[in-house]
C-alpha cells in the first residue's frame, strides 16, 4: 500500500516503514505497508462486510484478465488489512458512511486492541467489521503497479502496489513488531536519504519512489494511475565484472521474451548494486 498524505504547503509525503534489521528477507528496508494474501482475504462471507467496490470492478481495476474475480477483490481487502495491522491505518467506513476516525482515545484504544487480535489471528475482519458496524473500503485504493520477483531469487513474489490517501483521524504507527521504524517522506526526500546511505530502499520501492517524484500533486498521481496501463514487471537479472543488477521490462538489452515491453525513452531502466546502494540507471 502506498499510502500518502498531502500538506497545505509542499509535496506529498510517503509513508514509510523499517523492517527488523534481523529479518532474513529485506532486513532493514525501509518499505510500505503490505503482506500476503491470505485464504480469509477472499472468503466469499467476507463480501457483506465490503462496500463500493465488487469483485468484478476489482479485476477490471487490476487489469488481470486471468485472474479469478474472488482472488481480485481479495488483493484489495489484503492490501487493507496488513495496512491496518502493520501501521494501524483502516481504510473503512461506519454505519453512516463516514470513514473510520480513530481521534478520539477511546477509539483508539479500542481499535488498537482489535490490530493486535487480527495480528495474532484471534480475531478476523469480519468479527471487526461485525463488532464495530463496519463496511472495508477497497474503492479508495487505485491500483498503480504489478511487480514479479526476478526467477533468480529463491523467494518469489507476485506484488501489487496500491494508491490510499490517509483518512482524516488516523495516525500511522509501525506495529513494533515485524517493523520497528516508521516516517513520512517526499518522494524528494526518500531518495535523498536513500542515495547517502540513510535509508535503504529494495528496487521495486526504489523505482515506485523515483516515478512518484514526477508527479507534482496527489491528484496529478490519482489521474495518472486511474488512466494508465498497468503492465507486469518482472525484471531480468545481470551481472558484469563489477556490479549485480536487473533490467526493467523496457530496457534495450531486457532478454526476457515472455515479460519484454516497447523501449521507450525517458526514466530509467536499469537498476544496479553500487557501494552497496541500490541506483537507477538510463541506458
Amino acid at each position: 500500500m502506498i499510502l500518502l498524505r498531502e500538506r497545505a504547503e509542499g509535496p506529498y509525503e510517503l509513508f514509510l516503514m523499517r523492517r527488523g534489521r534481523n529479518q532474513a528477507f529485506m532486513g532493514g528496508a525501509y518499505v510500505f505497508p503490505g503482506g500476503r494474501l491470505d485464504e480469509a482475504d477472499a472468503d466469499p462471507e467476507l463480501a457483506v462486510c465490503i462496500g463500493g467496490l465488487s469483485a468484478a470492478d476489482a479485476k477490471r481495476l487490476l487489469q488481470e484478465t486471468d485472474l479469478p474475480e474472488a482472488t481480485a477483490l481479495g488483493l484489495f481487502v489484503a492490501a487493507i488489512r496488513e495496512t491496518f495491522e502493520e501501521a494501524g491505518v483502516l481504510l473503512a467506513r461506519d454505519v453512516r458512511g463516514d470513514l473510520v476516525d480513530l481521534s478520539a482515545p477511546e477509539t483508539a484504544d479500542r481499535f488498537a486492541a482489535y490490530r493486535l487480535e487480527l495480528h495474532e489471528n484471534r480475531m478476523t475482519l469480519r468479527d471487526l467489521a461485525q463488532r464495530e458496524g463496519l463496511l472495508y473500503a477497497p474503492d479508495l485504493l487505485t491500483p498503480y503497479s504489478h511487480w514479479i520477483t526476478p526467477e533468480i531469487e529463491t523467494r518469489r513474489f507476485d506484488t501489487r502496489f496500491l494508491l490510499a490517501r490517509l483518512p482524516e483521524g488516523q495516525v500511522p504507527v509501525h506495529d513494533r513488531m515485524e517493523l520497528t521504524e516508521s516516517r513520512w517522506l517526499t518522494p524528494a526526500f526518500a531518495l535523498t536519504e536513500h542515495a547517502a546511505g540513510r535509508i535503504v530502499l529494495m528496487p521495486p520501492t526504489l523505482k515506485t519512489i523515483e516515478e512518484l517524484l514526477t508527479f507534482s500533486n496527489a491528484g496529478q498521481l490519482f489521474a495518472a494511475a486511474r488512466s494508465q496501463r498497468i503492465p507486469t514487471i518482472l525484471p531480468d537479472a545481470f551481472w558484469t565484472a563489477d556490479s549485480f543488477g536487473i533490467r526493467l521490462p523496457h530496457d534495450s538489452e531486457y532478454s526476457l521474451a515472455a515479460g519484454k515491453q516497447p523501449y521507450h525513452p525517458g526514466g530509467s531502466t536499469r537498476i544496479v548494486m553500487e557501494d552497496g546502494i541500490w541506483k537507477t540507471r538510463v541506458v
